[in-house]
């Protein structure tokens, strides 16, 4: 049997859970995931993880933080006065918005924090710093 290397274009069903094994994602109620090992296109460690998987196969794999999404960083939150955002969005912890960079790019950002006269903005993914736990189900080969 074939099993998964760099270079293959695989479709795979997972389930995502943190390590306390609060669901964040799954593929259970929709197509397979298809990507190609080794495009950058995944995590790193999911990557790592279906490689050698023959179609059919199935296993749970640990992803530290560092081969997932990276750590929290710092300088990655932001604090911004309020007057900057403008006074027609009803700012709500958890709500995610766009900030607008100097080259145009749009960077999404997470609300966590609301004063008065000032709002916390975390550009990280929202699961950096987590270590992850991924139910993995190799569908195919292509």
């Amino acid at each position: 049997m074939t099993q998964a290397k760099v270079g293959d274009t695989v479709r795979v069903h997972y389930t995502g859970k943190l390590v306390d094994g609060t669901i964040f994602d799954s593929s259970s109620n929709r197509d397979p995931l298809e990507f190609a090992i080794g495009s950058g296109g995944i995590i790193p460690g999911f990557e790592q993880a279906v490689i050698g998987m023959n179609p059919g196969d199935s296993k749970t794999t640990h992803i530290p933080a560092d081969q997932a999404y990276g750590p929290h960083r710092q300088e990655m939150v932001l604090v911004v006065e309020r007057e900057q955002i403008p006074p027609d969005i009803d700012l709500q912890v958890g709500q995610q918005l766009q900030l607008r960079q100097e080259n145009g790019y749009a960077l999404p950002v997470i609300v966590t924090e609301v004063e008065e006269a000032q709002v916390t903005l975390d550009a990280n993914h929202p699961l950096a710093g987590e270590d992850l736990i991924f139910d993995i189900q190799l569908v195919e080969i292509a």
